[in-house]
C-alpha cells in the first residue's frame, strides 16, 4: 500500500473549544497497514508525522513514508530520508553568515537574470542575537552598561547588516541583544509545542518542529519539540523550502530508575549522561528518555539534559510531551496553547504518562538517579566526569598525564608552582582559579540550580566568606527572566557581594566571550606558563575556548561555581577541606553553606509564575536602542569592498562544481595531520583573534586596532579573516609543525614551519590539492559551518579521519570536502603515516555511491607506493549529489534557477 493512495484517509478533525482543527492522523497508516505506529519510539513518530504532512511526492515520497513508518526494520537499513522543519531559529555568530550566504546569492541570482523573490524564508526564521557579549566588564555594577556599549560600538556594522536583513526578508525576526540566549528563549518563549495555520478555508494543527544553527538547539526537546543543530548552510536551504536529509536513526532508549538525592543537580545528572552516552557511542543516533522516573524530572532539569545532546554526541535527546510539559507551558505564559496540545499529542500518540507502554528502541541504557551525586566535567572535554570528592586528586593527576589521555604531561613538581601578586598581595598556584562563570542556558535556564546558587551566596556571605581577587567573577543569565527572580527573590544582592553582577545576556564564557583577565594575573600566567583553571556553568571546555591562557576548564553547576569562586582553587578538596572561616574564626564548609531542596523550592514558589514570563517577553523582538540603528533598505544589499565585517560569500562563484574528481582528488599533500577529538573549535576558532596570527595581520593591515579586532565569531561575515583562521586555535597539535602548538604546519617539500593558512596559499600558488588526516570523532562540538567553509576555501579536498562527528560531516559534504574514513580498526597510525607523503584517491566513480570504498594511495617520500582502502562517507544520494555541485549552496540555487 501507498501512503498518496490513502492521504486522504488520513486527514481528520479535532474539536478543542469547540473549535475545529485538521490534522494527519497517524493511526490511519497501521489500520491501512503501512507501518507498526503504537510501538514506534515518540521521537520517530515525531518524525513521521511531519512527513505524512508535507508528502508531495516530490521531495517527500512514499518511499520515505514507509521507511519511517516501517523504523523496526528500516533502521539499520542506512535509508535516507527528508525533514522540513516548521520554523528556524539562529544565533548571531552563525546566523550572520547563513544571512550573508543569502544576500550574496540574492546577488548572484540577480546577475544571472533569475528571480530573488524566491531567494527569501519560506518557513519562520528566528535570529536571537546573544554571542557577541563580550564580558571585557565584570565584578562591578557598571558592568553590564559597559559591555552593552562596547557591544554595540565593535558590532554596528554587522548590526546595521541584520537590521537591513529584517526589512529585506519575509518571515524574519530578530531578537536583539542583551535579551537572552537562543536555547533558552526557544524554551521560555518561541517555542508553542504545536502550531496552528489557517488555510484553504480550515484551521490545520500540527507540532511546532524545528532546525537550529547552533548544535545546542536540543535544548527545545525537554519541551517535547523535534529540533536538532545544523550547519548554516543546511539551515539556508531549510529556510528556501528545501528539505533536509539524513538517515534513518537508531534511537537509543535511556531508561531513567530511582529519584535524585539531596543535593543533586540537573547539573550533575546532564555530566553523567554525557559521561554514560558518550561511553556507549550515540554519534549520530536519537536518544530518547523513558521509564517512570522521567515524570519526576523537571522541565527544566530535561532542558539541561537535553541541551548537552552534542556533547554525548547525539542528533537530540528526545522527553515525550506529558504533563510537565504542559504545566511548564502554563508557568511560562503559554497556557493558551495547553489545551490544544494535549488533545492533539494525545490524539497522535504522542502523549507520554507512566502507564504508556514502553516503545521499542534500538538499544536500551539504564541510569540510576538515586547514584547521581556532585560532579563536575573536565578539564578539556565535557564527557570526561569527575565526581567532586574526587576533584582535587584527578586535577593532580591530570598534570602528569599524557596528552592522549588529556592530560598535560608535565612533571609532579609543577603543582608546587607558586607566583606572587603584588597588587593583590595575593598568591597564584598551579591550579589556581582565574575564571568562574554563571553563563550558558545550559543551566541559567533551571531556575533551581539558580536559585540555589544564591542561596549558597547568602549563606557564605553571611559567614563572612568571599571570592580571591585574582578570580573573575561573571553572570551571563540566558533571559531576563532570571535577572528578575533573583531581584525579587534578594539573592541577586548576595552573588553580588561576591562578584556575580550580571555582565549581559548571552553565551559569555560558555562560547569563549569571557573578556580579559586583569592584567598582572595574565602576566603571571604567562610569564611562568602557569596552568590555571575556570569553573563555568556552561557545556562546553574545549582546549583554548574558554580563554586562551587557562588551560584546565571545568563544568559545574551554578552553585558549585560559586563555591570553587571562594576556595580560589581546584587544589582544594571541596567536600573535606574547609572553603574558609567564619567571624569567628571557624571553619566552614561547602556542606554549612549548601541550601536544602526544600528551601530552594520555597524560593522558587514565591517568586516564580506566568506574570514574570509574561512581562520579560512582552518586547522581546524590539528595543529603543536595536530600533534606532539606521538601516540600508532595499531587497538587494549594497556591498562595501572596505568592510572588514560584512563581505559578499565567494560560494556562488563559478568553479565551485566537483565535476573533474581527477584532479581534485590526486597528488595531494597533508595541510594537517591531527589526533582524536579535533573539535570545530580547533578548526574555527570562536573568541579572541592574535595580533600576530594571520587573522590579525591581516585586520592590521586593513587598518583595524587591536581593540576592535572583536572575536572571529564576529567576523563570520567576511571570509577574508574566517579563511586566516581556520586551523588557527592556539591550543591546536599538529603533528606536522614539528611540536610547535597553535595554528603551525610544514611546507613542504621545503620544511619550512608556516600558518596553516600562510603554507595553504603557498600551495594554492602549486596548483596543489589538499587533505587532512586525522583520528577519531573528528569535527566533535559546535555546529559552526566556517569549520567545513574555511577547510574549503583553504584549497582542502578531502578529510580522512577515523570516524567523524554528525554535524561537521554533514558540513563538509555541504561543502564539496570529501570526507573519507579509515575502515574499522585502521588508522593513520596503524599505516604508519607521518605527513610528509601524497595522496591519490582511487576508484571514486563518476558518480559516487554512498559508503563505496576507494584506495588510499601514499606516495612516501622516497617514491615507496602502498594503499589502503577508505569508506566515502557520502551517506545518502542527495549527499553525492550536494558533493557533485560542490556543496549544498550552488545545488539550491540551481534549483532556484530552474
Amino acid at each position: 500500500m501507498k501512503y498518496s493512495e490513502i492521504k486522504d484517509k488520513t486527514f481528520s478533525t479535532l474539536e478543542v473549544d469547540e473549535k475545529a482543527y485538521r490534522y494527519f492522523k497517524l493511526e490511519t497508516l497501521a489500520n491501512e497497514g503501512i507501518g507498526e505506529i503504537s510501538s514506534l519510539p515518540f521521537s520517530v513518530k515525531a518524525l513521521l508525522e511531519s512527513a505524512v504532512r508535507q508528502f508531495d511526492g516530490k521531495y517527500i515520497t512514499d518511499e520515505h513514508i514507509k521507511l519511517i513508518a516501517n523504523w523496526h526494520k528500516t533502521q539499520y537499513s542506512n535509508s535516507e530520508i527528508p525533514f522540513k522543519p516548521a520554523r528556524v531559529v539562529l544565533q548571531d555568530f552563525t546566523g550572520v553568515p547563513a544571512i550573508v550566504d543569502l544576500a550574496a546569492m540574492r546577488s548572484a541570482v540577480t546577475n544571472l537574470g533569475g528571480d530573488i523573490g524566491r531567494i527569501n524564508p519560506q518557513i519562520a526564521v528566528d535570529l536571537v542575537v546573544d554571542h557577541s557579549i563580550i564580558t571585557e566588564a565584570s565584578g562591578n555594577e557598571n558592568s553590564f552598561h559597559l559591555n552593552l556599549e562596547l557591544e554595540y560600538d565593535r558590532n554596528a556594522e554587522r548590526y546595521r547588516f541584520v537590521r537591513w536583513a529584517q526589512q529585506a526578508f519575509d518571515n524574519f525576526r530578530v531578537v536583539p541583544p542583551a535579551s537572552g540566549i537562543v536555547h533558552q528563549v526557544n524554551l521560555e518563549h518561541l517555542g508553542t509545542s504545536v502550531i496552528t495555520k489557517e488555510q484553504n478555508g480550515g484551521t490545520d494543527v500540527y507540532l511546532d518542529t524545528v532546525v537550529g544553527t547552533d548544535s545546542h538547539t536540543p535544548m527545545i526537546n525537554g519541551l517535547g519539540t523535534i529540533g536538532w543543530g545544523v550547519g548554516g548552510i543546511e539551515a539556508e536551504a531549510a529556510m528556501l523550502g528545501q528539505p533536509l536529509f539524513f538517515v534513518v536513526p537508531q534511537v537509543v532508549g535511556v531508561k531513567l530508575n530511582g529519584k535524585m538525592s539531596e543535593g543533586s543537580t540537573a547539573t550533575d545528572l546532564a555530566l553523567t549522561v554525557t559521561n554514560v552516552l558518550r561511553k556507549k557511542g550515540v554519534v549520530g543516533k536519537i536518544v530518547e528518555f523513558f521509564g517512570p522516573s522521567v515524570s519526576e524530572i523537571s522541565l527544566a532539569d530535561r532542558a539541561t539534559i537535553s541541551n548537552m545532546a552534542p556533547e554525548y554526541g547525539a542528533t537530540m535527546s528526545f522527553f515525550p510531551t506529558d504533563d510537565v510539559t504542559m504545566d511548564y507551558l502554563k508557568l511560562t505564559g503559554r497556557g493558551q496553547y495547553v489545551e490544544l496540545s494535549k488533545a492533539y499529542h494525545k490524539a497522535q500518540g504522542l502523549y507520554r504518562t507512566n502507564e504508556t507502554a514502553n516503545p521499542m528502541f534500538t538499544d536500551v541504557v539504564e541510569i540510576d538517579l538515586s547514584k547521581i551525586g556532585p560532579t563536575l566535567a573536565g578539564p578539556k572535554r565535557p564527557q570526561d566526569k569527575v565526581s567532586l570528592s574526587d576533584m582535587k586528586e584527578a586535577f593532580t593527576r591530570s598534570i602528569s598525564a599524557p596528552l592522549t589521555e588529556q592530560g598535560y604531561a608535565l612533571p609532579s613538581t609543577e603543582l608546587k608552582r607558586t607566583v606572587q601578586l603584588h597588587e593583590s598581595k595575593e598568591q597564584l598556584n598551579t591550579g589556581s582559579i582565574v575564571l568562574a562563570a554563571i553563563t550558558s542556558c545550559t543551566n541559567t535556564s533551571n531556575p533551581h540550580v539558580m536559585i540555589a546558587a544564591g542561596l549558597i551566596a547568602k549563606n557564605a556571605f553571611e559567614k563572612g566568606l568571599c571570592t580571591p581577587s585574582y578570580v573573575k567573577t561573571s553572570l551571563t543569565p540566558g533571559s531576563t527572566v532570571v535577572t528578575k527572580y533573583l531581584q525579587e527573590s534578594g539573592l541577586l544582592f548576595y552573588l553580588e557581594k561576591l562578584g556575580f553582577f550580571v555582565d549581559g545576556y548571552g553565551c559569555g564564557a560558555c562560547c569563549g566571550n569571557t573578556g580579559p583577565l586583569s592584567e598582572e594575573v595574565e602576566t603571571a600566567i604567562t610569564d611562568n606558563e602557569l596552568i590555571v583553571s575556570s569553573v563555568l556553568s556552561g557545556n562546553r571546555n574545549f582546549e583554548g575556548r574558554v580563554h586562551p591562557l587557562i588551560k584546565a576548564n571545568y563544568l559545574a553547576s551554578p552553585p558549585l561555581v560559586v563555591a570553587y569562586a571562594i576556595a580560589g582553587t581546584i587544589q582544594k578538596d571541596l567536600v573535606s577541606e574547609p572553603l574558609g572561616v567564619d567571624h569567628e574564626g571557624q571553619n566552614i564548609y561547602l556542606r554549612d553553606i549548601w541550601p536544602s531542596s526544600l528551601e530552594i523550592e520555597k524560593v522558587i514558589a514565591s517568586t516564580i509564575d506566568s506574570d514574570l514570563f509574561k512581562r520579560q517577553y512582552a518586547d522581546i523582538f524590539s528595543n529603543e536602542r536595536w530600533d534606532a540603528i539606521e538601516v540600508p533598505v532595499g531587497p538587494l544589499y549594497e556591498w562595501d569592498k572596505e568592510s572588514s565585517y560584512i563581505q559578499e560569500s565567494p560560494f556562488f562563484k563559478a568553479g565551485n562544481q566537483n565535476e573533474v574528481l581527477e584532479s581534485n582528488l590526486k597528488d595531494m599533500n597533508v595541510l594537517l595531520l591531527l589526533g582524536d577529538s579535533i573539535t570545530t573549535d580547533h578548526i574555527s576558532p570562536v573568541g579572541h583573534i592574535g595580533l600576530t596570527s594571520s587573522a590579525g595581520r591581516y585586520l592590521t593591515e586593513q587598518g583595524v586596532s587591536p581593540r576592535q579586532f572583536n572575536s572571529y565569531g564576529s567576523r563570520r561575515g567576511n571570509h577574508n579573516v574566517m579563511v586566516r583562521g581556520t586551523f588557527a586555535n592556539v591550543r591546536l597539535r599538529n603533528g606536522l609543525a614539528d611540536g610547535k602548538e597553535g595554528g603551525f604546519t610544514k611546507f613542504l617539500p621545503g620544511g619550512e614551519i608556516l600558518s596553516v593558512y600562510d603554507a595553504a596559499m603557498k600551495y594554492e600558488e602549486l596548483d596543489k590539492n589538499l587533505l587532512v588526516v586525522a583520528g577519531k570523532e573528528y569535527g566533535t562540538g559546535s555546529s559552526r559551518d566556517w569549520a567545513a567553509k574555511g577547510t574549503a576555501l583553504l584549497g582542502v579536498k578531502v578529510v580522512l579521519a577515523e570516524s567523524f562527528e554528525r554535524i561537521h560531516r554533514d558540513n563538509l559534504v555541504g561543502m564539496g570536502v570529501l570526507p573519507l574514513e579509515f575502515c574499522a580498526g585502521e588508522s593513520a597510525i596503524g599505516f604508519s603515516l607521518d605527513g610528509t607523503e601524497r595522496y591519490d584517491i582511487v576508484g571514486l566513480t563518476e558518480m559516487p555511491t554512498p559508503g563505496q570504498l576507494v584506495s588510499v594511495q601514499v606516495t612516501d617520500v622516497d617514491g615507496a607506493v602502498r594503499a589502503f582502502a577508505a569508506v566515502v562517507r557520502l551517506d545518502s544520494m542527495i549527499e553525492v549529489e550536494y558533493y557533485m555541485n560542490g556543496g549544498i549552496l550552488p545545488s539550491v540555487m540551481q534549483e532556484l534557477l530552474r
